[in-house]
Order: C-alpha cells, then sequence, then structure tokens
C-alpha cells in the first residue's frame, strides 16, 4: 500500500508528480495547510509537521530527496533514478537535491508575501535579497540545460522532476522568462500528463492567490 500525505503547492507536490510517472497504484491524503500538520495524529507521521509523508508497505517516509530516491529505488523499471554504479549516479543526486535550495530560497519568499499578515514584519530587503538568490539558482540550471534538453544527458529524470516542481513555486516571486533555456525545459516538463495530474483541482484551497507576486516596497 503507498498513501501519500499532500498539501497542494508545496513540495508534497513533488512526490505526487513522481508517483504520477512511476505509474503505480497510490492513495493520496489531502490535508489542509494549516495547525492541523501539527497534530499528534499527523506528528506520528511526521515529526517535523510537515508534508509530504509517505506510507509505504508499513514504513512511512518524510523529506522529499529521500522519498525520491526510495521509490526510484522500488520502481526502478521506468528508469527516473540512476542506481549505484550508473555513470550519472552522482549528477542525478545532485539536481534531486539541489531542488531543496531552491524550494529553501521559495519557502523564505512564500513567508514574507503570505505567511506574514502583518506588514510590519515584512522585509522588502529579505523579499529582494531571496528573490535574487532564486535567480542565481535559475542561471546554474540555465547553464546546466545548454545543449540538453533535460538535466541528464540520459534523458527525462526524477532529477527533473524535483527541481522542475522547485521551480513552480519559486515562479511565482521570480520569473523564468530571462532563461531561455531553462524555460523552453520548464514548458517540456510540465506539459506531462504526470505534472498535469499533479496540479490542484480546480476549486482547491490555494496557497498562492496570484500567478506572481511583486517585491513589496512597505
Amino acid at each position: 500500500m503507498i498513501r501519500l500525505h499532500h498539501c497542494h503547492q508545496t513540495r508534497s507536490m513533488r512526490s505526487l508528480w513522481l508517483l504520477h510517472e512511476l505509474g503505480v497504484e497510490f492513495e493520496v491524503t489531502e490535508h489542509p495547510f494549516d495547525k492541523s500538520l501539527r497534530s499528534p495524529d499527523y506528528l506520528a507521521l511526521n515529526p517535523a509537521g510537515r508534508v509530504p509523508a509517505l506510507e509505504l508497505d508499513g514504513q512511512v517516509i518524510w523529506e522529499t530527496g529521500a522519498i525520491t530516491q526510495v521509490l526510484c529505488e522500488r520502481f526502478p523499471t521506468p528508469g527516473l533514478g540512476r542506481p549505484l554504479g550508473h555513470s550519472e549516479r552522482a549528477d542525478w543526486l545532485i539536481w534531486v537535491h539541489f531542488a531543496e535550495t531552491l524550494s529553501q530560497h521559495g519557502a523564505a519568499l512564500t513567508q514574507q508575501h503570505i505567511a506574514l499578515y502583518d506588514d510590519a514584519m515584512r522585509s522588502p530587503i529579505v523579499m529582494r535579497l531571496e528573490a535574487k538568490r532564486v535567480e542565481k539558482c535559475y542561471a546554474a540550471v540555465d547553464g546546466r540545460l545548454a545543449g540538453r534538453a533535460y538535466l541528464l544527458d540520459s534523458g527525462f529524470s526524477a532529477a527533473d522532476i524535483s527541481v522542475g516542481q522547485a521551480i513552480y513555486m519559486t515562479r511565482h516571486f521570480a520569473r523564468i522568462e530571462p532563461f531561455e533555456t531553462l524555460a523552453a525545459w520548464y514548458g517540456r516538463i510540465t506539459a506531462r500528463p504526470a505534472f498535469q495530474a499533479s496540479l490542484p483541482p480546480k476549486g482547491a484551497r490555494l496557497l498562492y492567490s496570484h500567478d506572481f507576486y511583486e517585491p513589496w516596497d512597505g
């Protein structure tokens, strides 16, 4: 049995997209993005009180990088992982985990623009600094994609899923259009049916109510 605990427009979307790409049977338990994630029942699944948590045959796995590695090893047939000994194993691991670098900056920007309700708590300096850090990450991805269709020479993998989902979130605060190679890649991977299946359904309560959040000037 596979069950994913998920909130729309959060890092758990990364695991949801991967599960759809793997083509395996799974269940989704949706949670609101609120203090209910701190309930004793949920903390028994993920002691950090965050999503995702993945129930896999009686074991609970959390942290998206760990979930990605476990699922790709458990279900190797689609070729989304790069196993130990593969020539691209190190590059695969780098980009799978680089997604968290992007997500860290995205989380800081989400806090500044959305989670802080009192304007006195917001910082225009932090907003601009974190957006610039996201753009530096975009430049790294853009450079990696030069001459490549995907992050790895051997083709689409869970590395594209991990980084692509992080960019799905950070593009609310830093535009991808100036990075032409990245933007073209992002268009390709988000056209995939598995990505489309991982998007919030119509009428769902969304974390991001705007497509883009301009820097706040106070």
